[in-house]
């Protein structure tokens, strides 16, 4: 039996030693205490959004200077507009969903501060066939930004990135699909087939990571139908960023050594201002999305609590 100060201490020491060891050590690390990590803060009371701003997900230039062809007063960009998702606080968590369900209409949480150099911790459960994540040094509309993938869906990534505004730059060393149940409740994750639907993995998302994890090696970890511990190291003007799931270290983005198409470093740099928000991102799965329902499901929802920041 432990008690509280005990369990608290022994939980930080297993999660130092797994991310000091990936590859060798499968630890799991389940931040279930109150109170931060040492060194860590909280921009989550558990009781309310204080902190956070609801803001309407809405298309942005693919790349610095880009062209921009969305009509900005189309009916689909007014719907986008007055469309905020709907975010709740239920059981100590932020909860985040489309709205109306099925609508098709994405949204984002946004953080009312900015951060530089960071890491950043925090517990997510997402529904199966949900196309989520956060993302990092965004814009106060919450994108464009570096996002950190929680596609729990069909070919889905998670601790990988995705650069929304970012010439949509895309590592991931995996994809992932599910084992379901007669209710589409998954069972188990398990490797995504690579000839079914629409696969996102290829050669151009694993070599732009300066490291990446084995699929069977996140399988070992990533625990069905609970909340995951994601953590984010975030540091650098044009910065190198780092991702743990459950204390496995999953991938390392070096945003200034890329080769993608319409991809410049020092640009990206400009706009951000080397800072920027967190934010927390419901998808949309409207305009023809090839995904369609498998990106955001009729009533699926997403949930994120113990969210943990220590500044650099």
């Amino acid at each position: 039996m432990f008690f509280y100060g005990t369990h608290r201490r022994l939980s930080l020491r297993l999660f130092a030693l797994a991310a000091a060891c990936p590859g060798i050590c499968s630890l799991t690390y389940s931040n279930s205490d109150s109170d931060p990590p040492e060194g860590f803060r909280s921009l989550f009371d558990g009781k309310t959004l204080d902190g956070w701003k609801m803001m309407p997900r809405l298309p942005v230039p693919r790349y610095p200077g880009a062209p921009f062809n969305v009509d900005p007063n189309g009916e689909w960009m007014k719907n986008a507009r007055e469309n905020v998702g709907k975010w709740t606080v239920v059981d100590g968590a932020i909860v985040g969903e489309q709205d109306p369900p099925a609508s098709g209409v994405g949204a984002y949480l946004v953080s009312e501060e900015t951060f530089g150099d960071f890491e950043l911790m925090v517990d997510m459960k997402p529904d199966w066939r949900t196309d989520t994540g956060f993302l990092i040094r965004t814009a106060p509309g919450g994108s464009p930004g570096l996002q950190v993938l929680c596609d729990f869906r069909p070919q889905g990534g998670i601790g990988g990135f995705y650069g929304n505004g970012f010439a949509g730059i895309h590592g991931m060393s995996f994809a992932i699909d599910a084992v379901v149940d007669e209710n589409e409740v998954p069972i188990r994750v398990i490797p995504a087939d690579p000839n079914k639907g629409r696969a996102e993995l290829r050669d151009q998302t694993r070599a732009i990571l300066k490291y990446a994890v084995d699929v069977e090696e996140f399988l070992k970890v990533w625990k069905v139908g609970e909340f995951n511990t994601f953590k984010v190291r975030c540091e650098g003007r044009i910065p190198t960023v780092t991702t743990w799931v459950n204390g496995l270290k999953i991938a390392v983005l070096d945003l200034a050594d890329i080769e993608w198409p319409n991809y410049d470093a020092e640009a990206i740099a400009e706009m951000t201002g080397g800072k920027g928000h967190i934010s927390l991102e419901v998808h949309n799965n409207g305009r023809n999305d090839p995904q369609g329902q498998e990106r955001w499901w009729p009533g699926a929802q997403v949930r994120w609590k113990n969210i943990y920041i220590k500044e650099l």
